[in-house]
């Protein structure tokens, strides 16, 4: 991996749009964006589409990343209980670089405890556990609190690939 790879995180029925465009657009624009998974080789998204995994979350060089993608759908309440994942996020903030999550991603940034004090949105449905974090929560399609690029559902994507990019154009 180099300072231009960007880690996709997948776990078992990850939303499927969520995971395939901020990819896409993230090579589109000169990225590696290897997907890391936790445990199995591929994982197949809500509706079916599948992922093959690039790399496991524990061989991953968090201090060649810049930056990871944390997509949402059901992935996230599996991806918020394996250790390394935690890790990486934590370690990827601390560096000050590209942290950035849609929809459900937002409960992996939560249980790595870096939302506190933050301003950051989410699909609604998680609106609470983003506020009892210690968060504030907006809805936006997508916000930019730093190193945090977080978005809220599929529509809001176009939004959410130009905000990745352009954060990471700039650092």
């Amino acid at each position: 991996m180099t300072t231009r790879t960007v880690l996709i995180l997948a776990g078992p029925e990850y939303e499927d749009l969520e995971l395939w465009y901020p990819k896409l657009r993230l090579e589109e624009a000169g990225y590696a964006a290897p997907i890391a998974g936790i445990g199995d080789a591929r994982y197949l998204g809500k509706w079916g589409y599948p992922a093959a995994v690039d790399t496991h979350i524990r061989d991953v060089d968090v201090d060649a990343l810049a930056g990871v993608v944390v997509p949402g759908g059901w992935a996230p309440d599996k991806l918020r209980r394996i250790p390394e994942v935690l890790d990486c996020v934590r370690r990827v903030h601390e560096a000050g670089k590209l942290v950035a999550t849609i929809c459900h991603g937002p409960w992996v940034l939560i249980s790595a405890r870096i939302v506190r004090g933050r301003t950051l949105t989410s699909t609604v449905g998680i609106r609470d556990d983003v506020q009892n974090a210690g968060a504030t929560w907006v809805n936006e399609p997508v916000v930019t609190d730093g190193n945090i690029v977080s978005s809220r559902v599929p529509s809001d994507l176009p939004a959410f690939g130009a905000a990745m990019v352009d954060w990471l154009s700039r650092h």
